[in-house]
């Protein structure tokens, strides 16, 4: 494998992006159409076109393998360095017209981000953070975390996972650490949670058993913008628990 050329593939990120939430939303009434639900999870047509277009657009351009959250690992033997796609985060957002959702593309050396790439198709927002020269965007203008140091004064943003244990003692110890912050907010996907923290929004996200996919580009751009990206407990099936902070708050 050549030695890796940062700036190329963060721009073949980008060009894959945006041209696969332009198409989520330019044809949103023929891609909202369930493929497949569980009792807390729904699959579009959606997920699926994005993926193959997401991945047809860096295969043309780039040699590292894939982990995407539709078809999962490209090859049995990723190496060391891959990249990491979710092409519709915020499904069930997307499918009910609540406009937070997102195309989600990064990629990991060694189980620790490079950077990524979010597009804010509804907003047309793009965010990217760049780990390693510690550069993070809002479209093309820099962005940084808050300096916001109380959770008396800061914003947690959390969220329950279709597989989350919902059993009275869980979902009471959510409550209890809600009720340390000043504003709680659950905004059903992980990589515009991680946006909103690299960009001062909010000061602390964190869940437990999502995806690698959903936080990847988020823990990059997080990272790049000055914050604290911590992802634990990785999975054979690559779910993860993750607190991605502005530093100044410690959870």
């Amino acid at each position: 494998m050549p030695e890796l050329d940062l700036s190329k593939e963060i721009n073949v990120a980008i060009k894959a992006a945006l041209a696969s939430g332009k198409y989520l939303k330019k044809n949103k009434i023929e891609l909202n159409k369930t493929s497949s639900s569980a009792p807390r999870d729904i699959k579009l047509d959606a997920d699926i076109a994005s993926e193959n277009l997401i991945k047809k657009i860096i295969n043309e351009s780039s040699n590292y393998g894939i982990l995407a959250e539709e078809s999962g690992e490209s090859s049995t033997d990723l190496g060391n360095t891959f990249w990491v796609v979710d092409p519709l985060d915020g499904t069930a957002n997307y499918n009910r017209d609540i406009p937070i959702c997102c195309v989600s593309i990064g990629m990991v050396k060694n189980m620790k981000p490079l950077f990524g790439v979010i597009y804010d198709f509804n907003s047309d927002e793009i965010y990217c953070g760049d780990c390693i020269n510690k550069v993070a965007t809002l479209n093309n203008s820099p962005i940084q975390v808050s300096k916001v140091d109380d959770k008396k004064d800061g914003v947690l943003i959390t969220g329950l996972p279709f597989n989350t244990d919902y059993s009275d003692a869980s979902l009471n110890n959510l409550i209890s650490d809600m009720q340390s912050w000043k504003k709680t907010r659950m905004i059903g996907s992980a990589a515009m949670a991680s946006c909103y923290i690299a960009s001062g929004k909010a000061e602390l996200y964190k869940e437990k058993g999502i995806y690698l996919w959903d936080i990847l580009a988020g823990a990059a751009i997080v990272e790049a913008a000055g914050g604290l990206a911590e992802i634990k407990n990785v999975r054979d099936n690559y779910q993860v628990d993750v607190t991605f902070s502005n530093q100044n708050i410690k959870d």
